[in-house]
């Protein structure tokens, strides 16, 4: 989730970072993707509040971890995106970045984790689970300790975690209730929509319609994680 393009980087420092960024959106667009991330971050918040609180209320002690473990990953997202893409051009931006890319693989992992322990068979959802956590971890090394490179490939990485339940559809899928199912499938389809948008860096406001589609795509996923607690 990017406010500026950043050049190949010969040094990995912070300095020589800031001394290759260009940037690219006036004043407005900043001030549309500062908006886009405000109610982000401050829906998020109360999201996150009323579905531990009724999660506690409703769902078994596994379902509370679980779902706790969203929200964690839903807030961290959205906070270090805001604070990176508000943040002023400066090398603690460069080391926001990190951060700020890092918590996608959190997210997407820390999303699948409710779904998946609502699966059928316990060792295949401990397997799967695993394998999305062992491979959002990689990423997020990758992103901490080799920054800027990669870029294209994380985002192709992004999509093929964010898709895989699909390679275990039958044993994933059929142990969700339909309106759980399409709201998954709902909030897959808009982040995969929106990249089109990242990647279109001439489209005016293209980073703020970025921003919300992901934003839309984690509301279909929060709501896909609000149906399992109250069904």
């Amino acid at each position: 989730m990017t406010v500026f393009q950043l050049k190949q980087f010969a040094s990995h420092s912070a300095a020589a970072a800031v001394g290759a960024v260009r940037w690219n959106y006036d004043r407005a667009e900043i001030i549309a993707d500062g908006i886009v991330h405000g109610l982000g971050v401050g829906f998020g918040l109360i999201a996150a509040t009323v579905l531990i609180v009724l999660t506690g209320v409703f769902a078994s002690t596994p379902e509370i971890v679980s779902v706790s473990i969203y929200a964690a990953g839903l807030l961290t997202m959205l906070g270090f995106s805001a604070a990176y893409n508000m943040w002023p051009v400066s090398p603690r931006k460069w080391w926001l970045r990190r951060f700020d890319h890092s918590a996608i693989y959190m997210l997407i992992a820390a999303t699948y984790t409710p779904f998946m322990m609502q699966m059928h068979d316990r060792l295949l959802a401990m397997l799967l689970l695993g394998g999305v956590w062992g491979v959002a971890f990689i990423g997020i090394a990758l992103k901490l300790f080799m920054p800027g490179r990669f870029d294209r490939l994380s985002i192709l990485l992004y999509l093929a975690m964010g898709w895989s339940g699909l390679a275990a559809y039958d044993a994933v899928f059929t142990s969700l209730p339909k309106f759980t199912l399409w709201f998954v499938v709902a909030g897959g389809a808009l982040y995969t929509l929106g990249v089109i948008f990242h990647t279109w860096r001439r489209l005016r406001f293209q980073n703020a319609i970025w921003h919300g589609f992901v934003l839309l795509g984690a509301a279909c996923h929060y709501t896909a994680v609000m149906d399992l607690v109250l069904t």
